[in-house]
């Protein structure tokens, strides 16, 4: 899928980049959700189920998102905004969605 972005230039991301991951964004991050790439993520849940869960919570291809706050110990969890709704998540799921910086 491309080189990895590094955290520190996520605010930066260019439009025609390569989709980086919402668990490398720090807090205040804005995008836009491009895909779900369950595979990326390394937490306990099976890729499969954590895509369904993330879809049905709303992070689909196209809808905006946005990091609200950051836990305080390695930066997680991370309170996410998509759509209207609020969500936390760790950062080892958020590797799944694959977002554009909104410029």
């Amino acid at each position: 899928m491309g080189d990895r972005i590094s955290s520190k230039y996520m605010n930066n991301i260019e439009k025609n980049s390569p989709p980086a991951s919402l668990g490398e964004a720090r807090l205040g991050f804005r995008g836009t959700i491009r895909a779900i790439e369950a595979d990326r993520a390394q937490g306990t849940l099976p890729a499969s189920e954590l895509e369904k869960r993330l879809l049905e919570l709303g992070f689909t291809e196209g809808m905006s998102v946005a990091i609200l706050h950051e836990g305080p110990i390695a930066h997680d969890p991370i309170a996410v905004r998509v759509g209207s709704a609020t969500f936390a998540l760790r950062r080892s799921e958020a590797r799944a969605i694959l977002v554009d910086a909104t410029p």
